[in-house]
């Protein structure tokens, strides 16, 4: 398994090849921190929080720092932390917070044909060719050939989901910020006026504009949210119902509790009781 690492002060990135053998050897605590861009071959089987992926075609996953994934099959996993790439300024669409790590959609996965397969692993080798060569300005290479690999990728994404039109794409930057917001705030803010105010309009109004490309209301992207730390809670750490309860900013256990069942179908505890037992949970 080639690993290679990288580091500029506070600035990291790494690459790691891996197959078969060895997927399971990549530990998900590890690379937590990190935000990340899987390459993995077809016949591959991945999970990004809770939702799985059984490969026909090779792709690429963009998974942002803290989201839970485990995989098997072939590939190679990029990750560099905030300070390497996101403190650079570039356009809204390709920075670390950008289209492929922040919309509503679903976990962003850009699938490759023969030509794009080929041209992706074209520019991770030469991200690998530039960590080992040492040669000057080897930073700022690496860093450029990471942009190239996310503005291809943001362009077929973009392609995917049929955003071309202006128009379209301007509400689809519109439910991005919204996301973030929710991304920002989920712990303190439970309800759509809080996030309407934010966006200084009613909450008609953001409901209106979120369900022209969503399938989901507001409310569902922000309990969505919600409950999605809720499971990574339940599974990577000890934490007792009533402490997660609190940690997303419930003060009353029960409440938490009528929620998350309602929306999981399941209590707290028995979804943390069939993850342990080797069920499968969504």
């Amino acid at each position: 398994m080639e690993h290679l690492l990288k580091h500029f002060f506070s600035k990291t990135i790494g690459c790691l090849d891996f197959d078969a053998g060895t997927a399971d050897d990549i530990r998900h605590d590890d690379y937590s921190p990190f935000i990340k861009i899987l390459f993995i071959e077809a016949g591959a089987e991945v999970m990004v929080d809770f939702r799985e992926y059984r490969l026909e075609q090779d792709a690429l996953f963009f998974i942002k720092d803290g989201q839970w994934y485990k995989f098997s099959g072939k590939g190679t996993l990029l990750y560099y932390n905030r300070d390497f790439y996101c403190v650079q300024i570039h356009d809204k669409e390709v920075a670390c917070d950008g289209l492929l790590y922040n919309n509503v959609y679903e976990i962003p996965v850009v699938y490759l044909d023969e030509e794009t397969s080929r041209q992706t692993r074209h520019l991770i080798q030469e991200i690998k060719l530039e960590a080992v060569n040492e040669e000057s300005n080897m930073e700022e290479m690496i860093r450029i050939f990471l942009k190239q690999l996310i503005i291809r990728s943001t362009r077929m994404w973009k392609k995917a989901h049929d955003l071309a039109d202006s128009g379209i794409a301007q509400e689809v930057e519109f439910i991005r910020k919204f996301s973030q917001l929710v991304e920002a705030h989920y712990t303190t803010h439970h309800n759509v006026a809080d996030y309407a105010n934010l966006l200084n309009i009613t909450p008609k109004a953001l409901s209106k504009r979120i369900s022209r490309h969503s399938s989901k209301s507001p409310n569902d992207i922000i309990k969505e949210r919600i409950i999605l730390e809720a499971k990574r809670l339940l599974i990577h750490t000890d934490l007792s119902v009533k402490e997660i309860g609190y940690k997303l900013g419930y003060e009353d256990p029960a409440y938490f509790v009528r929620l998350f069942t309602n929306q999981v179908d399941a209590s707290p505890l028995l979804f943390r009781k069939k993850y342990a037992e080797g069920e499968k949970v969504q």
